[in-house]
């Protein structure tokens, strides 16, 4: 099958005419933007403005076929002290750009609003931007609805059939684009739209694996950055030439913070219900319960151990303050009541991010092959993270550090990778935002970067949860005034002020109503991604 998909590739997938490998390639010319107003129903009033930036498919060839990036901006609020262009880049990847400056420009700080135009896009392969088509909605549901959260002894023989028919249909469904839609690619669109704007440098702040675009970014055109804020930011070495530690790093962090979930919990009892004096083996028997004689939920399928483990590892990103409500989750799903937001079962707005952030990693990461060294891994990161590594290491193609089934026989060619050496080197000083106890970019990566850059500073938020900016005035204080006056915090500066749990948790929260922050949310997936700000 595989063989005959890579045949359909090479027919199917090459709108662009043969070049000469000697040759320097064409100099892409920049897209002409025409701008129109298009207010957003979420945010009435806010004057939106939307374009259209045509960029080369495969910059191999920029006078070959084309695709079109949907481009959203908000002018500065302060023409006067108008600084230039402030690009948001959300995480992922598979989360839309557009969608996350709606979601978020009335909430950012006065000060960035007032100096900056604000500019989001989908990149490629993503949202409305040639969106990447695998599995179809039916097929991915069926994959995640027989996954497990604690998979039998035939897991990884599952796992490597379900990556190899999931790559055949990226061949199938997407071979005009699956092999283009790599970061190195996004940077260079990227710059392509800064030159159309007419900014002779960006200014950016990027979230999660939005912090890896702007450092491929940085490190593709240092010169033309002005500023640049990574939060929550990847290790590029580890992420793209030592993927199984990269992923390991991943498991464990999750992994942690869950037990920091449940060791909550059995401290303090009269907060979280769930447990009963051992959260911990209590997590374990329910997973393994959910599985045996999985919970109908109405119109929406089932939830079992796999659904609990999906759920909880994208709704343990908002740290402290939500603890609460997940423990209350927690008992809800121990119940058996279809109404916690941890049975939901994934759903086609999940589908929609799931296929670009495993077809965008498999294009950017070089896994080594062979399926001995990928048993031995993944048996490891089993071990070493029992709470949520089983379900994600045997799971089918979902997120992150889960994609070494499929990456590890990527049958597409890389050509939009790029090659590093990831140091920026002669860029503006750069910001580096790690979170102590991140669950889902730990907080050695952004150690790590800090250190591989050649000008960076590094600020730390002594927290729980997923990145710093929107969870701490302290660290949104140093990104403002970074980015707007050029200023770093003083070397070595530490954040240390996370919101508490709550006092009392919104246990009557449900699915469909936990859409409008961080707590209760039904996954990252589902939702425009929220910034968040601080009271």
């Amino acid at each position: 099958m595989i063989a005959a998909a890579l045949a359909a590739l090479a027919l199917l997938a090459s709108p662009v005419t043969a070049v000469d490998p000697a040759a320097p390639p064409e100099t892409p010319r920049p897209p002409a933007l025409t701008w129109t107003g298009c207010e957003a129903p979420q945010a009435p009033g806010t004057p939106y403005e939307c374009a259209t930036a045509r960029v080369p498919l495969d910059y191999r060839d920029p006078g070959g076929a084309t695709l079109d990036l949907p481009l959203v901006r908000v002018r500065a609020a302060d023409p006067a002290r108008r600084i230039g262009t402030l690009v948001l880049q959300p995480g992922g990847p598979g989360n839309s750009g557009v969608d996350f400056v709606r979601g978020n420009y009335a909430d950012l700080p006065a000060e960035l609003r007032d100096r900056f135009d604000v500019l989001g896009f989908d990149a490629r392969g993503i949202g409305r931007a040639a969106q990447l088509r695998c599995w179809d909605d039916a097929q991915y549901s069926q994959a995640v609805t027989r996954a497990l959260g604690q998979p039998g002894a035939d897991g990884l023989e599952r796992a490597v059939a379900e990556a190899e028919d999931f790559n055949a249909a990226c061949l199938r469904n997407s071979a005009d684009r699956v092999s283009y839609v790599g970061t190195g690619y996004v940077a260079r669109d990227l710059d392509l739209v800064r030159e159309a704007l007419g900014e002779r440098q960006l200014s950016f702040y990027g979230r999660s694996f939005g912090s890896f675009v702007g450092t491929v970014y940085a490190d593709a055109f240092p010169t033309r950055v002005r500023a640049m804020a990574l939060d929550g930011a990847y290790d590029p070495i580890a992420h793209t030439e030592r993927p199984y530690s990269s992923d390991r790093a991943q498991f464990l962090a999750l992994d942690a913070a869950a037990g920091r979930l449940l060791d909550w919990c059995g401290a303090t009892p009269d907060a979280c219900a769930f447990g009963g004096g051992d959260p911990r083996g209590a997590f374990d028997r329910l997973v393994r319960s959910l599985d045996a004689n999985p919970v109908p939920i109405p119109g929406k399928g089932t939830a079992n151990g796999y659904t609990l483990v999906y759920r909880l590892m994208f709704n343990i990103n908002g740290g402290r303050v939500d603890w609460p409500d997940l423990a209350a989750a927690l008992a809800r799903a121990e119940a058996r009541d279809p109404a916690s937001f941890l049975l939901a079962p994934p759903s086609p707005g999940s589908f929609a991010f799931l296929t670009p952030n495993v077809v965008v990693e498999c294009n950017d990461r070089i896994y080594p092959e062979g399926d001995f060294r990928l048993a031995a891994q993944l048996g490891l990161a089993s071990r070493r993270a029992p709470l949520l590594g089983p379900a994600m290491a045997y799971g089918p193609p979902t997120y992150d550090h889960n994609h070494a089934p499929a990456c590890t026989r990527w049958p597409a060619e890389r050509a939009s990778r790029h090659e590093g050496p990831y140091t920026a080197q002669g860029s503006a000083p750069l910001l580096v935002l790690g979170t102590t106890g991140d669950p889902d970019t730990p907080y050695q990566d952004a150690v790590a970067l800090a250190g591989l850059l050649d000008n960076a500073r590094l600020l730390t938020f002594q927290a729980e949860g997923h990145t710093a900016f929107g969870r701490s005035n302290c660290a949104r204080d140093a990104v403002v005034r970074y980015l707007a006056d050029g200023v770093l915090p003083p070397e070595g500066t530490v954040c240390a002020d996370e919101k508490p749990p709550a006092a009392e948790p919104e246990t009557a929260r449900s699915d469909e109503r936990a859409t409008g922050g961080t707590a209760g949310t039904v996954g990252v997936d589902e939702r425009v991604e929220l910034i968040g700000v601080p009271d």
